[in-house]
């Protein structure tokens, strides 16, 4: 398992600024239509919280898919903070634990997968997809808050998929 560094926190934060204020609709938009304007975000929502499960998962295809794409972030947001600011590089971010998922917890993620891939295809939701797993998994370790919902995430993963395949 890759484990998140300071930079890559900081590449999972610009994602996540860059979202946000992409999303703003401003102040009197918001309050006037706030399910409308909330609801804009529930693709980039999901696509988080199957990142920060995809980056639990312990190996295979999506467990190398997600290891890679931190490792990568952490590469850059390394280089980011020590060109930019002067910062040091692989400076360990995350929390001390992290929940793995059990095998069908494992399966649903594998479900997942296969949501995510169709949905990333769609010209209307495929760039809130993409930005929205990559910040989960680079925020999913972290030691922040984004970090402390992984363990409810993986719980809840775990949970479901205890019960789909324990009763079939």
């Amino acid at each position: 398992m890759t484990f998140v560094t300071y930079g890559g926190v900081t590449v999972g934060l610009l994602i996540l600024a860059y979202h946000l204020t992409n999303w703003w609709p401003g102040l009197k938009a918001l309050q006037s239509n706030l399910a409308h304007h909330a609801a804009a975000l529930l693709p980039f929502l999901f696509a988080w919280s199957y990142g920060v499960l995809a980056i639990l998962t312990l190996g295979g295809l999506v467990g190398w898919a997600a290891d890679t794409t931190l490792w990568i972030s952490n590469w850059l947001g390394d280089v980011a903070l020590v060109w930019g600011v002067g910062g040091q590089s692989g400076v360990r971010a995350s929390g001390v634990t992290y929940l793995p998922l059990t095998q069908a917890g494992g399966a649903v993620v594998l479900i997942l997968t296969a949501v995510m891939v169709v949905l990333a295809k769609k010209p209307r939701y495929g760039s809130d997809i993409k930005a929205g797993a990559w910040c989960g998994i680079c925020l999913g370790t972290s030691a922040g808050v984004a970090g402390f919902a992984a363990a409810p995430l993986a719980v809840a993963v775990n949970w479901l998929g205890d019960h789909v395949y324990g009763a079939l």
